[in-house]
Parts: structure tokens; C-alpha cells; sequence
């Protein structure tokens, strides 16, 4: 009676594709500040990199909660098993790390005693207390983590592109590039 949706809803694919791109740009950033001494702009870039991290936090929620609500566009019946279940864990292993990535970092902020005053504006509150060794830990951790959604985020777009320029499943047009 009705037809299944082929593509993405129009608020999924829009808060796909602004985490993707805030999460390239501030694992980039972050890269990049970690390695100036210390200047305003390295304190500038750390700000921006904390800012960066509650937005992805903000649009990761409303990402889960749309997806939570609104049932995405079938695979292609042409994918293996293998492949669906290999799907399926890796969104489910991005949208831990969209959550775990950002709060370990908070955390840290918190740790090391540098609030996260977001936009400038908003202080937002310590979660954690104040302690040195702890923030060592949670630093490390807020890294690998990092280094961690970044390569299941390099396996995403690699089976992406697999699955639009080998399989010829048009697999992007789902997500709103191209035409199905």
C-alpha cells in the first residue's frame, strides 16, 4: 500500500552530513592544536575544538533520536549477509564513539581544570573533579578514542564508495547524492 522510502529523510541526510563534516574538521583541528607551543591561537584552537565537540555531542543526540524515530530506507536486497551485519555494527560502534569521543573529552576539560565555556557564552558544568592524574587518563583516552572514530569513519567512506563504484548500488544516493 505504501511505497518503502529508497532515500534518507531530508533531516537525516542534513544531520549526516553536518557530523561528518564536524567531526573531519575537528579531529583535524585537534591534530593540528596538539602540536603548537603554547600561544593564543593554540588557546583559541582548543576552544573552538571544545565548542566543536559539544556541537557534535548536540547533533549526535538529535541524530540518534531522529534515527531512533524514523525507519531508514532498506538495503539493497543485494547485499550479503556479511555485509548487512558488518553494516549494522559499524553504525552501531560510530554512534557509541559520536557519544564517547566528546564526553571523554569534556571529561578531560573537566579534569584538567579548563571549563568549557560553550560559544564563549555558556559555562558548561565540571562532571568530573579536578585531578591531574585523572585528566592524564582521560586525555589518553579522549585520543584513542578519537584515533578510533576516525578509522571507522575512514572504514565507512571506504565501503561507501565500494558499494557506489564496484557494487553500482547507487548507495550514495540514499544519502542524498545523486539520483537513484
Amino acid at each position: 500500500m505504501f511505497e518503502t522510502p529508497k532515500r534518507y529523510t531530508a533531516t537525516a541526510i542534513a544531520l549526516h552530513w553536518m557530523l561528518g563534516v564536524a567531526i573531519v574538521i575537528s579531529f583535524c583541528v585537534g591534530l593540528y592544536m596538539t602540536g603548537l607551543t603554547m600561544s593564543p591561537t593554540r588557546l583559541k584552537l582548543y576552544n573552538w575544538h571544545k565548542w566543536a565537540g559539544m556541537t557534535i555531542l548536540f547533533l549526535s543526540a538529535a541524530r540518534l533520536l531522529w534515527r531512533l524515530t524514523h525507519t531508514p530506507p532498506p538495503m539493497s536486497s543485494n547485499t550479503p549477509a556479511w555485509q548487512r551485519t558488518a553494516a549494522h555494527a559499524g553504525h552501531g560502534l560510530l554512534y557509541i564513539l559520536f557519544f564517547a569521543v566528546p564526553l571523554a573529552g569534556w571529561a578531560y576539560s573537566s579534569a584538567a581544570g579548563f571549563p568549557i565555556v560553550l560559544y564563549g557564552v555558556l559555562p558548561l558544568p565540571d562532571w568530573v573533579p579536578k585531578d591531574r592524574e585523572l585528566a592524564e587518563t582521560l586525555k589518553s583516552l579522549h585520543q584513542w578514542l578519537a584515533y578510533g572514530l576516525a578509522a571507522v569513519v575512514v572504514c565507512h567512506v571506504l565501503a561507501a564508495f565500494k558499494h557506489q563504484f564496484i557494487d553500482r548500488d547507487h548507495l550514495l544516493a540514499r544519502m542524498g547524492i545523486g539520483r537513484l
